[in-house]
Parts: structure tokens; C-alpha cells; sequence
């Protein structure tokens, strides 16, 4: 079995290694225009300079409706894209490659964030700067604001978005770029039976529900042959009647069959449910992935070393870590010298440390 500090290729992008920070929103942006400040170049700096492999952005919106609050970034414009140009390229000097997370929040968007000018909770009134929502159908999700329903062509659009916002990151140099299918958000909405009630062919069984997804995959990949995609999955609603393990399963085969080369396997966000949530609580969903063979990774309070280890040697290929590498931004350095490895990933100006 590999070691989480051995490389990984992936469509011929080698990651030095299978530590890999996940995305994290950062609610950021004050200006409300989806560029990336300062705030954004200093903590993907720390974290690309930490020793991960991977370094994939939060969500960033692909269109302006599609934020899930005013702060968040964006992908749909010029001016964003040569915002992240910088932090791209600061990525790349320290030996990180560096991903996006494509993203539109369907229903629940133009929400508060936590903190900010917005701050609080549930929708953003229209009256404040929020917006009226889409959805795969209309209704309020986790008793946010009522969305409407798109239309086949106005979810077509939405798949236009998406591939427009990947040749984006393309040119501000990202290495990959990944369509964010989970959480609550449009394309898991569009995904789940829990949701998803439309008796047209956005509809219907699993296949005609994952429509939207797997036509995001295939004009992205249409659109940009060499650079690779990943998929991120809600792998389960944790939810009786919802999507579950097996239909993770067979929609990632889907998606690889669409274009993409590994998928992330997460869980829940569109409805209240009791969640098992403990250390790894969802590697094994990345494991069920793995077991048809398609490229996985793994997330979900990975905390040591060890642990992320062992689920490697599960066969999931590799581990993605979030608020464990906000508290340490150095994590994967670390991890790499709790199992008695000597990598070369320590800037030098901080060698003096070890």
C-alpha cells in the first residue's frame, strides 16, 4: 500500500503527496464582488506552504446567484480569475498544486454568514442584498428563503456557467478544478430523491436526476481535454429514502465515465439528520468509491497522522484535511514526521524549526 506521503498522478499531474487540504469557505469578501482579497493570498499562502499536496480553493461561485453569501468568492468574471492569479502562482512556488471548487448554492444561497457585515443566520432578505434563489424545484431547503424552480434552460445555462468558470481557472492556472456535487447544494439537489421531484428529464430515477451533474463533467472535460476534474459527492443523505452508499457508488462511476478522475466522498447538507460524526466518519464512504473502482479521497475529522494512514491503506487514495490544517497550517509536515518520514516539503525559512 502506498504511504500518504507518496505521490500521486492524477490525468499527469503528479501531487507530491496524498495530504490534501480541503475546501473551506472563508466568508471573506467584503466587497461582495467574489474577488479574492488579502485575506485569501495570506491563508492559502500558509496552507500552500505547509507541505499538502493538493491545495483546493473554497467554493467559488459560478455565477453571482450561485454564492452562498455575498462574502464568497467567485470564479464567473475576469476580474476574479486574475485575482486568483497571484495566489495560483505563489501556490506553485512553494510545490503545491492547486485546485478550485466550482460551485453554485442553488437554494441556499444568499445566505448570512457567521460573521461580517451579513452576519447571522438563515437567508439574506432581498430588502438587505440577497437574491431569490434557484432550485431543481421550488421550496425552501433546511428552512431557508423559498427558491424557484429552474427550467431545462435555465439549468442548462447553469451547466454553461460551470464550464465557462473551469476554462476561468484554466487560464489563472489552476492545475484541476473540482464540481462541487454535495452539501445541499444545486447539483446535490438536483442529485437527491429527497429533493429532486421533477417529472421532467432533469428528473426522475438516479440517472435522470444526475443529468445536470454528469453534463457539468462532460463540458468541462469537452472543454479542457489534459486538466483533471474531481467530483465532490454528499455520498449519503444520511437520510432513509435519500441518496445512500450504493448510489454514490454508481454515480461515480458515472462521472469518471463523464471525465473525471477521482471523486471526494462527503455526506449530508440538505436535510436535519442524525449524523454518526466521529474521527473518519466518512472514510468509509470513500472506501465503498474505491471498491468500484474509481479514484477516492477521503474527508471528515482526519486528525493524525496514523489514522489518515490507515485509511490509505484501505485502498482510498488519498486523505483531504480542513479545520485540523486551519489549527496547523504545517500539518502535512507533520503528519509526514509522526510516521518517521523525511520529505523535503519544510520551506527553508522555517528549517531552523526542525
Amino acid at each position: 500500500m502506498p504511504s500518504i506521503t507518496d505521490p500521486l498522478t492524477v490525468r499527469g499531474l503528479t501531487l507530491r503527496n496524498r495530504i490534501w487540504i480541503a475546501p473551506m469557505c472563508m466568508y471573506s469578501v467584503d466587497a461582495f464582488d467574489g474577488v479574492p482579497t488579502d485575506w485569501h493570498r495570506v491563508h492559502y499562502g500558509a496552507l500552500a506552504a505547509g507541505g499538502t499536496g493538493l491545495l483546493v480553493t473554497e467554493a467559488s461561485a459560478v455565477l453571482p446567484e450561485g454564492r452562498i453569501s455575498r462574502q464568497d468568492t467567485g470564479i464567473w468574471d475576469d476580474a476574479q480569475r486574475d485575482a486568483w492569479r497571484p495566489i495560483v502562482d505563489f501556490a506553485h512556488e512553494r510545490g503545491a498544486a492547486i485546485g478550485i471548487q466550482l460551485a453554485h448554492a442553488g437554494a441556499k444561497a444568499s445566505t448570512r454568514p457567521a460573521f461580517g457585515p451579513d452576519a447571522g443566520s438563515g437567508s439574506l432578505p432581498i430588502a438587505d442584498g440577497g437574491w431569490q434563489t434557484v432550485s431543481a424545484v421550488a421550496g425552501s431547503v433546511m428552512g431557508l428563503a423559498d427558491a424557484r424552480a429552474l427550467s431545462v434552460d435555465e439549468a442548462r445555462d447553469v451547466v454553461d456557467a460551470f464550464i465557462a468558470a473551469a476554462i476561468r481557472a484554466a487560464d489563472a492556472g489552476f492545475d484541476l478544478v473540482e464540481v462541487h456535487g454535495a452539501h445541499g447544494y444545486l447539483l446535490h439537489q438536483f442529485l437527491s430523491p429527497l429533493w429532486n421531484t421533477r417529472d421532467d428529464e432533469l428528473g426522475g430515477d438516479l440517472a435522470g436526476r444526475a443529468t445536470l451533474l454528469l453534463e457539468v463533467v462532460r463540458g468541462i472535460r469537452a472543454a479542457l481535454p489534459s486538466m483533471p476534474i474531481l467530483v465532490r459527492l454528499s455520498a449519503t443523505d444520511w437520510t432513509e429514502g435519500g441518496l445512500d452508499e450504493d448510489d454514490a457508488a454508481t454515480v461515480s462511476t458515472w462521472v469518471q465515465e463523464a471525465g473525471a478522475d477521482l471523486v471526494d466522498a462527503s455526506s449530508g447538507g440538505l436535510v436535519r439528520a442524525a449524523i454518526p460524526v466521529g474521527p473518519g466518519y466518512q472514510a468509509h464512504l470513500a472506501q465503498r468509491i474505491a471498491a468500484v473502482d474509481v479514484p477516492a479521497s477521503a474527508v471528515g475529522l482526519i486528525e493524525t497522522g496514523a489514522q489518515a494512514q490507515a485509511i490509505v491503506d484501505s485502498g482510498v487514495d488519498a486523505v483531504r484535511v480542513a479545520r485540523a490544517a486551519l489549527r496547523d497550517p504545517l500539518l502535512p509536515i507533520r503528519w509526514a514526521r509522526e510516521l518517521g518520514v523525511e520529505v523535503d516539503w519544510v520551506p527553508p525559512q522555517y528549517a531552523r524549526a526542525y
